[in-house]
């Protein structure tokens, strides 16, 4: 998300600068519709780019370090699925 928030930015910079040049070879820069669409995807990218790709990110961190951390006593207990014995290891 973070990454794709960029990008979209990225690309509306790209657009205003004049540097976005169609099959035609015509240069498309403000006021047009290929600037409205990047306008609208910028829109769209920043909160992507500020609030949801860095939140989730850490999302994703805790769940992969809760799990390291809890699998031995998971494995220990049997919560999941029953304690280890000799019969199912």
């Amino acid at each position: 998300m973070s990454n794709t928030g960029g990008a979209w930015d990225n690309a509306k910079k790209f657009v205003e600068n004049g540097r976005f040049i169609d099959d035609d070879g015509k240069v498309l820069g403000k006021k047009t519709d290929v600037h409205k669409a990047a306008v609208i995807g910028d829109t769209v990218g920043d909160p992507l780019k500020d609030t949801s790709g860095p939140s989730l990110n850490i999302l994703i961190k805790l769940s992969a370090i809760l799990s390291l951390v809890f699998t031995p006593f998971f494995q220990v207990t049997g919560v999941l699925c029953g304690p280890l014995n000799e019969n199912n290891q």
